[in-house]
């Protein structure tokens, strides 16, 4: 096969290091058709041929150059502006672009052709009119944040039906695989045939086919989990994701993607509208200007607190009035939901003497029975008030919750979520599963309260937001959250059923105390040794950077970086972080963690 001298493709090898970023020139053959900004192709790299991806095409001489071999698929799986975001996401999570690329092809090679048969599209009446006409018309929008409660099916298609109609996409980003899968089933009611589910639970073929239906197609409500966030879809018009403070919305492993990060800087790029929708915004939305739309009256139903001071022993997980509700709304015939606190943390614990809640005294945060704080790592004292060393936990398990609940009710009444019971035992991950309920008991608010991490409260009252918009509307339905702080701002918040003006007070509160959104934030945790990462990281403290660490535990040191802005940082990270693997070590990049 010949080369034109005129036509240069520069290919970024589909391999993880930084070593590749800027890419390699390579000629395009004449006789190669399809090769463009996007395409997946096959060129040699030392003695071996691989898989790459064109970031440019350029004319010059290419006579000196090696051929690309081969192009894989059928279309290119991005385009220049979403490139653009790639870029910046590699940047800002400290990865290798070559694995940001890889995140916005398919399983497999897009190949075929994938037609949307979709229906006709009722006129809708859109909860934020303006975005919608500016989505519909393709025109940029202030990001907006719709506060409500739940549900969320009637909103998204209030928002998405004149787009639709207007031959444009819709993109919808869902916290889980279960909450795509129920707006997905409930919207194909209402758009027959333009409803496209993709989740990560589907199999390899399945989920490629459905990113060419929508890359290929005008017209489609796409709804995903979030690695949809970088997919092109067909370059959405409106972009809607669904309760974005979500942990499930970041990524664990490097690189950590965010969503609500990726999701806004796409639509910046690609000049398209953007809505958050969810009960509770965050801090990070209302810091960068974010537009909220929140309905009158209260956002959830009616929050009661159970003060468990009341309760001179807590031998029980559930104190006597909250049993008392229980008892009461299952002689009505209601439907209960417990909820006990499952997210990696000890339940609060109080002082057996006094009652008083234990806390760190460095850094305020809850402690359980042990000599050593989880979150700063000084040594934990006797209690403040009355100087006692017993001390008793306010919350407890699945089983044991469920175990006094059996002993306490009817035989068979009470089971875990998905049983079909009238009282239901559940945790966080059980939460899209729970019916309408006339009752929903927070076990233990404290925990969550205190957990070991700054954005403790704001994620606490999101949490608590999501169980009590289990109750279902009617007459003395409520839900019940048991504490020994009933005075606590957030539980106040939460009692008044509008977050706005509680987050807006902690968010000046962050920006006193230099902590995210008023500051960024990078994590390093390093495995095979901190020699060489403690000697480059102690370079970086200048110009208001501050490095944090080494914190060691696990077989692992983990630094932490802050700093107004840590754009210079990251650039010179790269560097050092290939170094560091290429040594053997073995690196994980936290950006914007949250528990900190």
């Amino acid at each position: 096969m010949s080369t034109t001298t005129d036509r240069i493709a520069q290919v970024v090898p589909d391999l993880p290091t930084f070593a590749v970023d800027d890419g390699f020139a390579y000629a395009i053959p004449n006789e190669m058709k399809g090769v463009e900004v996007g395409s997946v192709v096959r060129v040699p790299l030392g003695s071996r041929r691989v898989r790459g991806y064109v970031v440019s095409i350029r004319s010059g001489d290419a006579a000196a150059l090696k051929p690309v071999v081969s192009v894989s698929g059928d279309s290119p799986v991005f385009g220049e502006s979403l490139l653009q975001v790639l870029r910046w996401a590699a940047l800002h999570y400290i990865a290798p672009l070559s694995v940001l690329l890889g995140r916005a092809a398919p399983p497999n090679l897009p190949r075929g052709k994938a037609a949307l048969e979709g229906g006709e599209i009722p006129n809708l009446v859109s909860p934020i009119p303006a975005v919608t006409r500016a989505a519909a018309s393709s025109e940029h929008s202030r990001p907006t944040y719709l506060v409500r409660g739940g549900g969320y099916r009637s909103e998204i298609a209030g928002l998405s039906a004149a787009v639709l109609a207007a031959g444009r996409n819709v993109g919808v980003v869902a916290p889980t695989v279960a909450e795509a899968e129920r707006l997905a089933a409930g919207l194909e009611e209402t758009f027959a045939g333009r409803v496209l589910n993709i989740s990560s639970a589907l199999p390899a073929r399945d989920a490629t086919k459905l990113w060419m239906t929508a890359t290929r197609n005008r017209g489609a409500l796409i709804i995903g989990t979030p690695e949809i966030a970088t997919w092109p879809l067909g370059k959405p018009a409106l972009w809607v994701v669904v309760e974005e403070g979500r942990r499930a919305m970041k990524a664990k492993q490097t690189p950590t993607l965010q969503v609500h990060e990726i999701v806004r800087r796409r639509a910046m790029v690609e000049r398209t509208a953007l809505v958050f929708l969810g009960a509770v915004p965050t801090l990070d939305a209302i810091a960068r200007g974010t537009a909220v739309s929140q309905a009158p009256g209260r956002v959830w139903p009616l929050v009661e607190l159970v003060d468990r001071n009341e309760d001179s022993s807590l031998s029980r997980s559930l104190g006597s009035r909250t049993a008392q509700a229980i008892r009461a709304t299952v002689k009505r015939g209601g439907q209960v939901f417990v909820f006990v606190s499952r997210l990696g943390y000890a339940p609060a614990f109080r002082c057996v003497r006094c009652r008083q809640l234990r806390r760190c005294q460095a850094c305020s945060a809850g402690a359980d029975r042990g000599e050593v704080c989880k979150r700063c790592g000084n040594p934990l004292a006797a209690c403040d008030e009355c100087g006692g060393r017993r001390f008793e936990p306010l919350g407890a398990g699945v089983g044991r919750v469920t175990e006094e609940l059996v002993k306490q009710l009817e035989r068979g009444s009470v089971g875990h979520v998905g049983s079909n019971r009238q009282v239901l035992v559940g945790s966080e991950k059980d939460l899209p599963f729970v019916p309408p309920t006339a009752l929903s008991v927070a076990v233990d608010g404290d925990s969550l309260l205190m957990a070991p991490h700054y954005r403790a409260e704001e994620d606490a009252v999101r949490l608590l937001a999501r169980v009590i918009l289990t109750v279902a509307k009617g007459r003395g339905h409520r839900g019940l959250i048991q504490t020994s702080q009933p005075n606590h701002r957030a539980l106040a918040a939460l009692q008044a059923g509008r977050p706005l003006q509680y987050l807006e007070g902690l968010l000046e509160e962050r920006e006193r105390d230099l902590l995210p959104p008023a500051s960024e934030l990078l994590a390093i945790e390093v495995t095979g040794g901190a020699e060489a990462p403690a000697v480059d990281l102690a370079g970086l403290s200048v110009d208001g950077v501050q490095v944090h660490g080494p914190e060691e535990g696990g077989g692992r040191s983990r630094w932490f970086l802050q700093g107004p802005s840590l754009h210079e940082t990251r650039v010179r990270l790269r560097a050092m972080v290939q170094r560091w693997r290429d040594s053997g070590l073995k690196v994980r990049i936290d950006a914007d963690p949250i528990d900190l």
